[in-house]
């Protein structure tokens, strides 16, 4: 036996990795859309025109989840390749773009920061992209992992854009208080 650990020790290896990784990114995306109020119920969103394509609300937790454990999925991958070359690069990147995609809800919801917004966006998708990049030289199946990630950053670019587009003084939009009569 000239291996150090057979194949059914190295994938319960990677299982375990999913395990933890995936939670966790799953988690901080949900914690940063509740901080942020990215929310159907935020009352500023619903001010605001929305595009022709914007899908219904309860469409973003699902595509986001699903994203997030697509994404955590391959970060467990690139964990788990010890000594594989760019692995450190790789996880580097991933790192940038997930905090970059954890401040865009804040940034948007929160802050109502809409150009801001597209902006982070743009960045977000070229972390991301990079981070593909790097991941396929390390694992290729955590780089196809990425693909529907990179296309719903498309997607959501031009939902923030056409946002924009649509509501010019979006900033500077002030909701009046909810009132409630007794």
């Amino acid at each position: 036996m000239n291996q150090i650990a057979s194949n059914g020790q190295l994938r319960m290896s990677l299982f375990r990795w999913i395990l933890f990784v995936v939670p966790v990114v799953v988690l901080l995306g949900f914690l940063s859309g509740q901080i942020a109020g990215s929310t159907e119920d935020n009352r500023w969103f619903q001010a605001l025109v929305k595009p022709d394509i914007m899908p219904p609300g309860w469409a973003f937790g699902a595509a986001w989840t699903v994203l997030y454990i697509m994404m955590g999925t391959a970060l467990a991958m690139i964990l788990h390749a010890r000594g594989a070359p760019l692995r450190g690069v790789a996880v580097t990147l991933f790192v940038i773009q997930f905090i970059l995609n954890l401040l865009w809800s804040p940034l948007f919801f929160g802050m109502h920061q809409v150009t801001a917004g597209f902006w982070l966006i743009i960045a977000i998708f070229i972390s991301a992209f990079a981070t593909t990049m790097a991941f396929g030289r390390v694992r290729k199946a955590a780089a196809w992992l990425m693909i529907p990630y990179l296309a719903w950053l498309c997607f959501a670019g031009i939902l923030n854009r056409q946002i924009g587009e649509l509501n010019p003084h979006a900033e500077t939009l002030v909701v009046p208080a909810a009132t409630s009569q007794i």
